[in-house]
């Protein structure tokens, strides 16, 4: 076996357990009398052990032999149209579920084809496994057909990856692979497997099978508990802040923090900001909750955070899209940063107080350090805070301006139809762009899980398969994506999967005819120079295309056709809907902080005045 060498691997000392939950039922067996098995069959079986129900993939010559034993597998396979879309629909299942999402792909341009998926997942922390094929390992480094280095080219967006080179391995490796993606600072993992190491006619494919019970990797042991006395000095700062705010970062999510954040919050009446990746993990409609921050975050959250004089920022990393300018964010602020990844400690913004552990875990230690110190009695004097805060909300609501009789509907109109008319829990996918920030500004997300969302890399074309991800994993739950026209075209075949599947899922597109953030920054910063962003209203014609693939098509062009279409796309629930709503072109995203800027020079929506700053 070769893998990078991030983490130890030690197999000698792999425990072998003496009961098996695959399907089968089979009694566990030892390496030395185990039942004889080749690598592909030891591949879906070591799959099963983990509990994997779905995977998402797109069979090819070098991935055949792992394919043959799917069909005797009690594993759910969804045969996607590219293999992109598998790696977004295990994002999405696994935004959805907290479970590790699996996609499997063949060598060469599939396995390239899925490494924008990886580096989304790689930025966001969303656990995915990707098994790929792999040419014969005796064929690695000849330019064999559809060879690519796939653990070279992965390396950098992945959490760890392997190559097998034995199929002795393979239990040791799903098994390590699944503890990698889902502990610590979830992420990614890749398996590449070279067609010998699975092909039953190849002698390198026998195998005795075995099933680890335990991982024991020497190089790897994330830090979930966090320092005893760094946590006291966190107590204390936050019980003698006056202008403190928290600072809720998708890691909130990660770590299964929700509950414990409401406590806190609620605890020192504390507001609360939630980041892009964080929507959800604090109810909107709460009293202390301040939305979203950042370039296109609210007034408020974005001048709270200014304003403050500490902040406690848990399981966020201090990303530039809500800090702006560095050296000109939060100036008065002492920092409490907590963070499963020690790396991210200091990384952009040095803390006072850094706290490396699992946010579950560190907040509820800091609830209990705060009664310890003599509970919320103890902090000062926080009305006055409290009233700017309000006076801030009163002054610079969310805004836009309807659109007059005859004009292209309002995006922010259609958002709010479609919030007001669905479910409390519905899921939400989005694209990237405008209609990212706008579905995230006017959505009240008041239960976790409900956002699936490309944060970090900001991948165009992740709505639709990640939504239709999401539906697998929570097939109970309405789900609706928020798409763009730009970004629907990136991935829209992957509607014929969810046709052909019977996956029942939502997609509203704001189709604007342009690439609408695109063009925003070139009217506001490029003096209306629209150089290639214009896309057409009519081409293609998104009700047919929809129908083509087996989907509900409908088309909405005036406010009161936007009720209507949304009801009867909820009534629909044997296969997907497209409903596409022609929007104004002209709709900007306010608030905004152009880049490179302090938060401080925020622009706000003209219809507040003061020239919209």
């Amino acid at each position: 076996m070769q893998f990078s060498d991030r983490y130890g691997s030690a197999p000698s000392a792999i425990a072998r357990p003496t009961t098996d939950r695959s399907s089968e039922g089979t009694e566990m067996t030892t390496p030395s009398s185990g039942r004889r098995m080749d690598g592909g069959r030891a591949l879906i079986k070591a799959l099963e052990m983990e509990g994997v129900e779905t995977i998402f993939g797109l069979p090819g010559g070098a991935i055949l032999p792992v394919y043959d034993p799917i069909i005797d597998s009690p594993i759910r396979h969804i045969l996607v149209r590219h293999e992109q879309g598998a790696g977004h629909m295990a994002e999405g299942f696994a935004h959805a579920t907290g479970r590790p999402g699996v996609a499997m792909v063949t060598s060469g341009p599939a396995a390239t084809n899925i490494v924008t998926p990886l580096c989304d997942a790689y930025m966001d922390s969303v656990p995915i496994v990707v098994i790929t094929g792999q040419v014969p390992y005796a064929a690695i480094g000849t330019d064999a057909f559809q060879e690519c280095d796939t653990t070279g080219i992965t390396m950098p967006v992945t959490k760890h990856n392997f190559l097998i080179s034995d199929a002795q391995d393979i239990p040791r490796i799903i098994r390590e692979a699944f503890h990698i993606a889902t502990t610590g600072r979830p992420g990614p993992v890749l398996v590449d497997v070279p067609k010998d190491i699975v092909d039953p006619k190849n002698p390198r494919s026998a195998m005795d099978w075995y099933w680890p019970e335990e991982v024991d990797l020497p190089g790897y042991r994330p830090v979930t508990a966090g320092d005893p006395e760094a946590i006291r000095r966190a107590a204390e700062l936050i019980l003698a802040a006056e202008r403190p705010v928290i600072y809720a970062g998708g890691g909130i999510l990660k770590a299964r923090a929700a509950e414990v954040l409401r406590e806190l919050a609620e605890l020192t009446g504390i507001h609360v900001v939630t980041t892009l990746m964080a929507r959800g993990a604090f109810p909107d409609d709460h009293p202390l909750a301040l939305g979203m921050p950042g370039m296109h975050g609210n007034y408020t959250a974005v001048t709270s955070m200014q304003r403050s004089d500490l902040l406690i920022a848990l399981g966020s990393r201090f990303d530039d899209r809500v800090t702006g300018k560095v050296p000109a964010f939060a100036p008065e602020a002492k920092i409490i940063h907590v963070d499963i990844d020690p790396a991210e400690l200091g990384k952009v913004r040095r803390p006072d107080v850094g706290i490396a552990g699992d946010a579950r875990l560190v907040i509820e230690a800091l609830i209990e350090a705060i009664g310890e110190l003599g509970g919320p009695s103890r902090q000062p004097d926080r009305r006055a805070w409290g009233e700017q805060i309000r006076e801030w909300q009163q002054r610079y609501p969310l805004t836009y301006q309807p659109s007059e009789p005859g004009e292209a509907l309002k995006p922010q109109f259609v958002l709010e139809t479609l919030r007001d008319n669905t479910p409390d829990d519905c899921i939400v996918a989005s694209g990237v762009g405008q209609h990212q920030m706008w579905t995230s500004q006017y959505w009240k997300f008041n239960h976790p899980y409900t956002w699936v969302n490309s944060g970090g890399l900001g991948t165009m074309g992740f709505a639709v398969p990640a939504a239709i991800g999401a539906k697998v994993g929570r097939p109970d739950r309405m789900v609706w994506a928020v798409d763009g026209d730009g970004c629907f075209q990136m991935t829209a075949q992957e509607l014929v999967t969810a046709a052909s599947e019977r996956i029942p899922v939502k997609v509203a597109i704001l189709n604007n005819a342009y690439l609408g953030m695109v063009r925003q920054w070139q009217e506001m910063f490029y003096e209306e120079r629209y150089s290639e962003v214009y896309l057409s209203p009519d081409l293609p014609d998104y009700k047919m295309w929809a129908e083509a693939m087996g989907c509900i098509g409908m088309r909405v062009e005036s406010p009161e056709e936007v009720l209507p279409a949304i009801e009867k796309a909820n009534e629909i629930d044997d296969r997907p809907v497209v409903i596409e709503f022609r929007t104004d072109s002209r709709e900007k995203v306010y608030p905004m902080v152009p880049a490179g800027l302090s938060n401080d020079e925020i622009i706000v929506d003209p219809a507040h005045g003061e020239g919209g700053h």
